[in-house]
């Protein structure tokens, strides 16, 4: 996917060319002529790179700076500017920018400046993730999806990280992504360097969960050679996640009550009672109200689980989402297959748009990694795809248009300006054209909404003026 790049200049014709410059080299640009403009523009695109004229119109760049950097402190900025007085430079320096190009600039060495800032950012990246180990600081990377009930979540998610909320309950289908969410709670918290330990609850035999749980002392059963940690103290100021705790037997849920109730626990065979303080973040795709009835599954135990409840949509109620997955997967099992499969044509995103996809996003991983292993060398097509999946029902048209959007790209089935029209087409359609609860859903202005079906022909603009 082409890295895209702001420019903030009130020179017009230096914006014109840079960006045929940075075009030319494979980005993707876009542009503002203020520092306010600049700014708001980057709130709303979240670009990868900021070239960014010290003196504007509206104010300085350091403040436009400034401003930057209290909404991301990682996308790197170089400064441009044809006062290149060293004063400035080392202030610009102090606040965050990664270079400092004086006018006029040669497009050369810009180029090598902004190809070594974006390899910098990356490789913090992956040093980050390196260090945080299992649990990934930069987890959010993983997430695909821009319909509204994913974005939804990932605002759920921000919230309930940076909140000192200790139990949460996910709920959702199977393959829906929920140990993902529990490690982007994690990843997203204070806690984050701290230790994210998980366990299935139904893999494991309730007398082997319980010495996983809680840890034993040597000599509290034939095997106990000697003391051994838990889980709930291993994760001690971090997050315990119990998956499919569904599956827990009634006994071992008694115990796990008082962890959350008291903050303390015995190992097995001790008698010691151990103060732990660790997040617990639960999930299931069972009914827990039903196992509740069916005396499966202590009801009060339940209650303090969900004390934040967390359902994940199924693929199924957020199709817009497919065609951006069947990318994502195509170029993750292209790296790791050495392949080169480009992305499949209208059709075949047609008819996985169609399916149900009762295994939800697992799924969908499943049938394109078995697709790019055994069948697939230049694209995906139809006749690659399981019978059930060829076999689909009809779609809407919004879903339609999505669909055939998707060969407009060699890398995504969508372009962003795609995926853009077709998220606030159906958020108008869900506020019946209303265009102030439509910005407040997408999360910008009414008037940058404005602007946007301005340049989406098709899009009614007689929308409800409200």
């Amino acid at each position: 996917m082409a890295k895209t790049i702001l420019i903030i200049d009130d020179e017009k014709t230096i914006r014109w060319s840079l960006a045929e410059a940075l075009v030319a080299s494979g980005y993707e640009t876009m542009d503002a002529d203020t520092a306010a403009s600049g700014v708001v523009r980057f709130r709303e695109t979240c670009p990868d790179l900021v070239l960014l004229d010290m003196k504007l119109p509206d104010g300085s760049g350091l403040d436009v700076l400034k401003a930057i950097r209290a909404e991301d402190a990682t996308v790197p900025v170089v400064i441009m500017t044809a006062y290149a007085e060293v004063d400035t430079a080392v202030e610009a320096m102090k606040l965050g920018a990664y270079d400092f190009i004086p006018k006029p600039y040669s497009v050369e060495k810009l180029r090598v400046s902004i190809a070594n800032a974006m390899e910098t950012e990356r490789l913090k990246t992956e040093i980050a993730y390196l260090r945080a180990g299992s649990t990934g600081s930069s987890v959010f990377k993983h997430f695909i999806g821009r319909s509204p009930a994913m974005q939804e979540i990932f605002e759920k998610i921000k919230k309930i990280g940076q909140s000192k909320a200790t139990t949460i309950l996910i709920t959702g289908e199977s393959g829906s992504g929920k140990e993902l969410v529990a490690r982007a709670i994690h990843a997203s918290s204070h806690d984050a360097p701290r230790p994210f330990m998980e366990i299935n609850c139904a893999s494991v035999p309730e007398t082997l969960l319980e010495s996983e749980l809680f840890g034993y002392e040597k000599g509290a059963f034939t095997d106990a050679k000697a003391r051994k940690a838990g889980l709930v103290e291993l994760a001690e100021g971090g997050t315990l996640f119990l998956d499919e705790i569904g599956e827990m037997g009634i006994t071992l849920q008694s115990r796990l009550l008082r962890v959350l109730e008291n903050k303390t626990f015995r190992r097995v065979g001790g008698v010691k009672d151990m103060t732990v303080n660790t997040r617990i973040v639960s999930a299931t795709n069972r009914d827990l109200t039903q196992a509740i009835k069916d005396k499966q599954f202590r009801e009060d135990l339940y209650y303090r689980l969900k004390v934040i409840p967390l359902a994940i949509p199924p693929l199924r109620e957020r199709r817009e989402d497919i065609p951006l997955l069947v990318g994502h997967f195509i170029e993750r099992f292209n790296r790791e297959l050495g392949k080169q499969v480009s992305m499949p044509g209208a059709d075949v995103v047609e008819l996985m748009m169609r399916y149900d996809w009762p295994g939800n996003v697992r799924e969908l991983k499943n049938v394109i990694e078995r697709a790019m292993l055994l069948e697939a060398q230049d694209s995906l097509l139809v006749s690659h795809l399981p019978p059930e999946i060829r076999g689909g029902a009809p779609i809407d048209a919004p879903l339609a248009r999505a669909s055939s959007a998707s060969v407009t790209s060699p890398f995504f089935p969508m372009t962003l300006r795609d995926v853009e029209r077709i998220q606030i087409e159906r958020t108008l359609e869900q506020t019946n054209g209303n265009k102030s609860r439509a910005a407040a859903i997408l999360g910008i202005s009414r008037q940058t909404l404005r602007e946007k079906l301005k340049t989406f022909h098709g899009i009614d603009e007689s929308a409800v003026e409200a």
